[in-house]
C-alpha cells in the first residue's frame, strides 16, 4: 500500500539518521499542523442570489525529518490533506479513512561536490524572490513541490542556482507524451547578488516546455527572463520585478508578454503602511499571430492579485485580456504579538478583446486580517474578505444577479520542533 511504502521510508530515514554517522551530522524532526476553518460566500466565484454559502474545514499534518553531515543532506516530509468529512472508506457504521490524501510532498539528497556547491535532486520545493514564477504556495493546503535537480553554488555576495526538470507520466518504452495544460519540461537559471546589507537583486531566466497535444511528442518553450530587486533599511521597504516572455506558447504561436509589480511599504512605530501596484500583460485581439497575455507558470497565486482568489488562471479568468491591479494596505501592531491588517485592490482588464466586456473595470476586494503569534511554535490567523464587483466582473462570472461576495477564514498553525 502507498502510505506503507510512505511510513517505511520515513522508518529507514530516521534509524539511519541514528547510526554512528550522525556523530558528525545533525537530525531534525519537525511536525506541522494547520487546521483551517473557512466560510465561502463568494469565494472564487460569485454566487447568484439562489444559491447557499458553504462552511469548510480543512487540515494539514505534515512531519518532516532532515539530516545533514559535512557532505550530505536528507529531507523527507509526508503530509496528510484532508477536508473534514471526505473520507471513501467509509459504511453505514462509521468513517475510516482515505489513503489518497496521504502523499510525499518532500524527499530528496544533496550533496556537496565542492566548498559551498551542492547539487540536489528529488522532489523538493522551488522557491525564489517573491515566489512570482517559482513557489511552494502555502496557503494550499498540498502546497507544491517539483521533481528536480538543481545545481546550488555560493560565491562572495553571489548565489547561483541552476535547475532542470523532466516528467512523465509512467515508466513508458516509447514516446513522451505529457498533458499539454502542465509543464513538461522546466529549466531555470536564477542569480542573485548581495549589494551591501540594504540592497539585493536577482536574475533569473525559466524555459518551460509543454506538448502541442496530450498525444505528441512535439513540445514548444516559453522563454521567461526577468529581473527582481529588494530594498529595505529598516524604516522604507521597496520591492519590485519586471519579467518578459517570449518564444513560443503550447500551440505554437509566438509569444510577447511582460509581468511588473512594484510595492513600497513604510514603518512609522506601530503602523505600517504601503501600496503597490500590478500589471500582467493581455491580449487586445489585434494580432492574433502573437500571444500578448503573460503565463504565471507555477508562481504563486494567492499571494497577489486579492485573496479572494478570483484571478487564478489568466487565459479563463480575465478573457485573455490580463489584469492591472492598484493596491494599498494599512497595518497596526497592537502587540509584540498582535498584529492587524488592511489591504484594498481596485481591478482592472489590462487589454479588452472579442472575450471580454468593453468595460475594462472589474471592481474592488477589501480584507481585513488578524494575526495572533501566542507561542514560538503557534500562531492564529483569521480573515474577513468582501468584494464589490462591476457589471464587467458579473459579465465574466456569468452571474447577474449575486449575493453579496465574501469570505472568512480562521487558520491556526502549530510547528514545534521535535528533535
Amino acid at each position: 500500500m502507498k502510505v506503507m511504502k510512505h511510513l517505511r521510508a520515513l522508518f529507514l530515514l530516521v534509524v539511519f539518521s541514528q547510526m554512528p554517522l550522525a556523530v558528525t551530522g545533525q537530525m531534525k524532526v519537525y511536525v506541522e499542523y494547520r487546521p483551517r476553518f473557512e466560510y465561502r460566500d463568494g469565494y472564487k466565484e460569485l454566487l447568484s442570489e439562489g444559491a447557499s454559502p458553504s462552511l469548510i474545514a480543512s487540515q494539514r499534518l505534515r512531519m518532516s525529518v532532515s539530516y545533514k553531515s559535512d557532505g550530505i543532506r536528507l529531507k523527507v516530509t509526508l503530509q496528510d490533506i484532508r477536508i473534514w468529512g471526505d473520507e471513501q472508506i467509509s459504511s453505514s457504521t462509521g468513517v475510516f479513512g482515505d489513503e489518497g490524501s496521504f502523499d510525499l510532498f518532500e524527499g530528496y539528497a544533496e550533496l556537496r561536490l565542492w566548498d559551498k556547491s551542492w547539487v540536489s535532486v528529488g522532489r523538493q520545493q522551488l522557491s525564489y524572490d517573491n515566489q512570482r514564477l517559482l513557489s511552494g504556495r502555502n496557503w494550499n493546503q498540498h502546497g507544491l513541490s517539483y521533481d528536480a535537480v538543481v545545481f546550488k553554488t555560493h560565491r562572495g555576495t553571489w548565489d547561483i542556482h541552476a535547475g532542470t526538470s523532466w516528467n512523465s507520466l509512467s515508466a513508458t518504452t516509447s514516446g513522451n507524451t505529457y498533458p499539454s495544460e502542465r509543464i513538461k519540461s522546466l529549466n531555470f537559471l536564477w542569480l542573485k547578488k548581495n549589494l551591501g546589507e540594504q540592497l539585493n537583486v536577482s536574475l533569473s531566466h525559466i524555459a518551460s516546455g509543454v506538448t502541442e497535444t496530450d498525444s505528441t511528442n512535439a513540445m514548444n518553450f516559453r522563454q521567461t527572463s526577468g529581473l527582481y530587486a529588494q530594498f529595505s533599511d529598516g524604516t522604507l521597504s521597496v520591492k519590485g520585478n519586471f519579467y518578459y516572455q517570449y518564444g513560443e506558447n503550447q500551440t505554437g504561436n509566438a509569444v510577447s508578454a511582460y509581468l511588473m509589480d512594484v510595492d513600497a511599504a513604510l514603518l512609522l512605530g506601530r503602523y505600517t503602511g504601503g501600496a503597490g501596484f500590478s500589471y500582467l500583460s493581455g491580449n487586445d485581439g489585434g494580432d492574433t499571430e502573437t500571444d500578448n497575455l503573460f503565463d504565471l507558470l507555477y508562481g504563486a497565486r494567492h499571494r497577489f492579485f486579492g485573496h479572494m482568489d478570483y484571478f487564478r488562471n489568466m487565459a479563463s479568468h480575465t478573457g485573455g485580456g490580463g489584469l492591472s491591479d492598484w493596491y494599498g494596505f494599512l497595518g497596526y501592531k497592537m502587540s509584540d504579538k498582535v498584529f492587524l491588517k488592511n489591504t484594498t485592490h481596485f481591478f482592472s482588464l489590462a487589454e479588452t478583446n472579442q472575450n471580454t466586456p468593453e468595460s475594462k473595470s472589474l471592481g474592488m476586494e477589501n480584507e481585513v486580517e488578524l494575526k495572533y503569534k501566542f507561542n514560538d511554535w503557534g500562531s492564529l490567523k483569521a480573515g474577513w474578505l468582501f468584494y464589490v464587483p462591476t457589471d464587467s466582473f458579473r459579465q465574466m462570472q456569468g452571474v447577474g444577479n449575486e449575493r453579496f461576495p465574501n469570505f472568512a477564514f480562521v487558520e491556526l498553525t502549530i510547528s514545534p520542533n521535535m528533535l
